[in-house]
C-alpha cells in the first residue's frame, strides 16, 4: 500500500534546494513557524522537505488552513482499507498528534510541535500507531522513516466536511464532560480560540476575527509565479478590494501554497465577503488566463505584493 507514494521524489528536495525561494528570516514554508534559517535552512536541518506535502489532494487549501490557521475544526474522513471512524482535528489537548478514544475512534490531530520535513509522512506514522494503540494519546518521539503518507491511508480525493467549533468541547467524551480538572483545562483552552469561518462560494478563503482587526486569509493552489502576476494585475486596477475600506496587506507561504491576506473593517464578517470573494476569484482567475506582459505599473505592484510577507504565528504555539 502506497508505493508509488513512498517511492515518489518528483515534489521533495533537500532544505539546501530552496536557498533563493525563501529568505532565512522567512517562515520556514515547512509550517513549523520558525524562521527558515532555524528550521530546514539550519546547518544540520531535516534532510528530506517536501514543499507540497498536501498537493493532489481535492481540499489541499482548507487542509492546509486547518494545519495553520483555524483554531477549532474537524473534519470526518474514511480509511482507505479499514472501516473505523477517524476524524481529522485542528488542534488536540496539549498538541498531541492522536487521541484515540475508548469507541475506538480516532482524532488526527493537524496543529502539532513536531516537524520531521514531510507533514503527510508524519501524519501517516502517527494514524498507523493510533490504529494498534489502545485508547490515549498518540504521538511521534523521532523522524518517522519511510512509509505511508496520509494520502495512502485515507480516501482524501473528495472535499473534507468541515465542521468550525466554537470551542473544544469535540475533545470531550461524554463522560468526561462533568470531570473538573478537565473542563478547567478546556475552559482555558477555549480562552484562546478566535472566532474563524470558512467562505461558501469560493474554496479555502477563511475569516476571522481577531478582537482589533478581521481577516481574510485566502489558501490558493495556482503556482506562485503566476499568482503573484494575476495579483499585480488586479493591485494595478484597484480590483483587489473585498469590500470598502478592506486592503491587501500581504501574503504567506504555507506548505508550498501561498496565502494572501486582507485586512477587513471590525464588524464586517463572514457574510458580507461571500459575493465579493466569488467576483474576486472570478477577475483572479481571468487574470490567470492573461498571457500579455506586464506593464511597468505591474511589475511594480508585483514586486511591492511579493515583499509583503506576513508572518502567522502557529495556533499550536498560542
Amino acid at each position: 500500500m502506497g508505493k508509488r507514494s513512498r517511492t515518489k521524489t518528483r515534489d521533495q528536495q533537500r532544505a539546501t534546494d530552496t536557498v533563493g525561494e525563501v529568505g532565512p528570516r522567512q517562515p520556514c514554508p515547512c509550517g513549523s513557524g520558525k524562521r527558515y534559517k532555524a528550521c530546514h535552512g539550519a546547518p544540520g536541518g531535516a534532510e528530506l522537505f517536501v514543499r507540497r506535502p498536501f498537493e493532489g489532494i481535492a481540499s489541499e487549501g482548507d487542509l492546509v488552513a486547518l494545519r495553520e490557521l483555524v483554531p477549532a475544526a474537524t473534519a470526518p474522513v474514511r480509511l482507505r482499507d479499514a472501516d473505523r471512524t477517524v476524524t481529522l482535528a485542528t488542534l488536540l489537548p496539549g498538541a498531541t498528534p492522536a487521541l484515540v478514544r475508548d469507541s475506538g475512534e480516532i482524532l488526527l490531530g493537524l496543529q502539532v510541535m513536531h516537524s520531521f520535513g514531510d507533514p503527510a509522512r508524519d501524519l501517516g506514522a502517527v494514524l498507523e500507531r493510533a490504529l494498534e494503540a489502545d485508547p490515549g494519546p498518540v504521538g511521534l518521539t523521532g523522524a518517522p522513516g519511510d512509509g505511508p503518507r496520509i494520502q495512502d491511508l485515507l480516501v482524501l480525493d473528495e472535499p473534507l466536511d468541515i465542521t468550525v467549533h466554537e470551542d473544544f468541547a469535540f475533545w470531550l467524551d461524554e463522560d468526561q464532560r462533568d470531570d473538573p480538572a478537565v473542563r478547567a483545562a478546556l475552559e482555558q483552552a477555549n480562552s484562546s480560540v478566535q472566532p474563524a469561518a470558512r467562505l461558501t462560494q469560493v474554496e479555502a478563503a477563511w475569516w476571522a476575527d481577531v478582537g482589533t482587526k478581521e481577516h481574510l486569509r485566502w489558501v490558493m493552489p495556482e503556482p506562485e509565479g503566476e499568482l503573484l502576476d494575476a495579483l499585480a494585475r488586479l493591485h494595478a486596477a484597484g480590483d483587489d478590494v473585498l469590500v470598502p475600506d478592506s486592503r491587501l496587506v500581504g501574503m504567506f507561504r504555507a506548505h508550498g501554497l501561498l496565502c494572501p491576506v486582507w485586512d477587513l473593517p471590525v464588524g464586517t464578517g463572514p457574510e458580507a465577503l461571500e459575493d465579493p470573494a466569488a467576483d474576486f476569484r472570478a477577475k483572479l482567475d481571468r487574470a490567470l488566463a492573461d498571457g500579455a506582459e506586464l506593464t511597468a505599473e505591474e511589475r511594480s505592484a508585483r514586486s511591492g505584493l511579493a515583499q509583503r510577507q506576513v508572518t502567522i504565528r502557529p495556533l499550536r504555539d498560542h
